[in-house]
Formats: structure tokens, sequence, C-alpha cells
């Protein structure tokens, strides 16, 4: 049970650090020095990786996401309390790292997601309603 809170917690951290990584649009972690780009891929098989790590990250929500719902409501509320401060914190410590026009621009970064995050959850509420009156 720790080892799978333990990954949550680093899960939900992962989209904020992402956004502070000055790499553009571009989704990949790291940079030259990446693994996978010191291997001189193709674009075909670039792609592929892409879709395997797609495939992967998908694989692992759901996996995660099995195990919290055996979880108590309320260690559940706790967990997500938890989750919600620690990535508040981190997005804090970020920030404090940037220049006034990166934070302005981190900002509005971070408005963005945020509305792209509320609007997922409230099509997938939509969905789920349609669902159980299908």
């Amino acid at each position: 049970m720790r080892k799978t809170l333990t990954a949550v917690l680093f899960a939900s951290t992962l989209p904020t650090i992402a956004l502070a990584m000055p790499d553009g649009n571009h989704r990949h972690h790291g940079g030259k020095h990446a693994p996978f780009e010191q291997l001189d891929l193709t674009k075909e098989q670039k792609r592929e990786m892409r879709e395997l790590m797609g495939q992967q990250m998908k694989s692992h929500r759901e996996i995660t996401q099995r195990y919290l719902d055996k979880l108590p409501e309320a260690e559940r509320k706790a967990m997500q309390d938890e989750l919600k401060t620690s990535k508040e914190n981190t997005h804090k410590q970020i920030r404090s790292l940037l220049k006034p026009e990166q934070q302005k621009q981190f900002d509005e970064m971070h408005e963005k997601m945020e509305a792209k995050r509320a609007e997922r959850a409230e099509f997938k509420q939509w969905k789920a309603e349609r669902e159980k009156n299908s």
C-alpha cells in the first residue's frame, strides 16, 4: 500500500514539473541528454516509442486507480488533500525559481492546464451519467 501511495504522490507531481521544463511544447522529458535522444531514432521509431510510452502511462493510471478505489473513503479523501497540498507546494517552489516574465508565462500555462483538467473532468462526468442512463 505504501508503494502505491508513494507512486501516486510522485505521479501527481509530474505535470507540474513538466510545465516548468523549458522544452516548449514537446511532451518528452529530458532533452539532448535523454536516453532515447542518444539512440538516434528514426521518425517512425520515435512515433512508436511515444505510442508505447503513452500506453504505459495509461496502464499505470488504470492500475493506480484500481488500488485507489479499494481505499476507504476517509483515506482516499486524506490522500487527495495531501496530494493537492504537495502539488501546490511544488508549484510555489517552481514559481519562486522563475523570473517575473517566466512566472507570468508559467501562470498562464498553469491556468490553461487547469481549464483542460476541469473540462476533462466535466466530460468524464457527462460520459459516466450517459452510460448510467443507457
